[in-house]
């Protein structure tokens, strides 16, 4: 006798003759077991990080406790054309998104992609720019690359039919540029360029979208690199070379105490925790994430971690229960 289910496509696989009652009950019993799951949101995702894996070009969330790899996504194995599968090299950002059930990602080889979780379909794709370092959804479902080695944030309008090409875009100038955040509360999308923090303000037209620079404030670093929201507090992380964070409702921004240097992404799991961090071994990469005393969070001998993020709901950027969205 065997049993499968599958809990992300709901098939039962079952042999050795099951009688038709068994067989309807344990039909009933998978739908269930994968209702339930689906609607856990983030809570599935209970003590994970998701990871952008180099070594295989993949994203992949992993159980901290466990650690066990839990779901995985490559480019080789989904519903990209063969041609643009090199696009999908080195991914070097990934964040869940829409009441987790999407996954949201760029790569240096040039891709930024949405992708959803219960069937690991890429739903859209598109070049982003030159080595795109981060992505972000916009509140009308219009998604923003940032790519370094163009200096531009492009803003690109989903369409889940004609992707990857005609697909309309506008982008605008950023130095260096390597993040995105949204701010939900003052609609602005923030990025740390080189030593400043600037805010733009976007114009919500679907089909002429534009970013226009808002406000900004220099820092007492250099060559800013990753931007991500504090949990359930009105700040960010940034890290350059220090870690730093942004207090929002000060415009302040103060050095948090690290040892380490170079960080390429700084993540906490809830409101007060300290942050996990990813800080390369070798060149830009590392095979384990650590806490800010150098504590290993999680390990695995042979990968090549760029970012890692916890898995949990990013208030400061997004609507509770959020659906995914085409820009209309």
């Amino acid at each position: 006798m065997k049993l499968n289910l599958d809990i992300w496509n709901c098939r039962c696989a079952y042999s050795n003759g099951f009688k038709p009652y068994i067989s309807i009950f344990l039909i009933g019993l998978c739908l269930m077991f994968s209702m339930k799951t689906k609607s856990q949101g983030y809570k599935k995702f209970s003590n994970c990080l998701i990871l952008t894996e180099q070594a295989e070009q993949r994203i992949i969330i992993v159980n901290v406790t466990t650690g066990d790899v839990i779901w995985e996504w490559r480019a080789l194995d989904s519903n990209i054309k063969p041609e643009h599968i090199n696009w999908f090299n080195l991914p070097s950002d990934a964040k869940v998104v829409y009441n987790g059930e999407y996954v949201l990602m760029c790569a240096s080889g040039g891709a930024c992609a949405l992708i959803r979780i219960k069937d690991k379909k890429t739903i859209f794709y598109v070049i982003g720019g030159l080595n795109p370092h981060s992505i972000e959804i916009l509140p009308d479902g219009n998604i923003v690359c940032a790519s370094s080695n163009d200096s531009k944030l492009t803003v690109f309008k989903i369409d889940t039919v004609n992707f990857p090409e005609n697909i309309l875009g506008k982008s605008f100038h950023n130095l260096f540029a390597h993040n995105v955040v949204w701010d939900r509360k003052r609609n602005l999308l923030w990025t740390a360029s080189m030593n400043k923090i600037i805010s733009y303000k976007y114009n919500y037209l679907c089909d002429d979208p534009i970013l226009t620079p808002y406000d900004s404030l220099a820092f007492n670093d250099r060559s800013a690199h990753d931007l991500f929201p504090v949990p359930k507090e009105d700040a960010l992380f940034l890290t350059a070379h220090n870690l730093w964070r942004y207090d929002l409702k000060t415009n302040k921004v103060n050095q948090i105490p690290s040892k380490f240097r170079n960080i390429k992404s700084a993540s906490s799991e809830s409101k007060g925790k300290t942050p996990v961090i990813s800080v390369p071994k070798e060149q830009w990469w590392t095979d384990e994430i650590i806490d800010l005393e150098g504590n290993i969070i999680f390990r695995q001998k042979g990968y090549k971690i760029y970012k890692a993020r916890w898995v949990v709901f990013n208030s400061f950027s997004y609507k509770l229960r959020d659906k995914f969205r085409i820009c209309n």
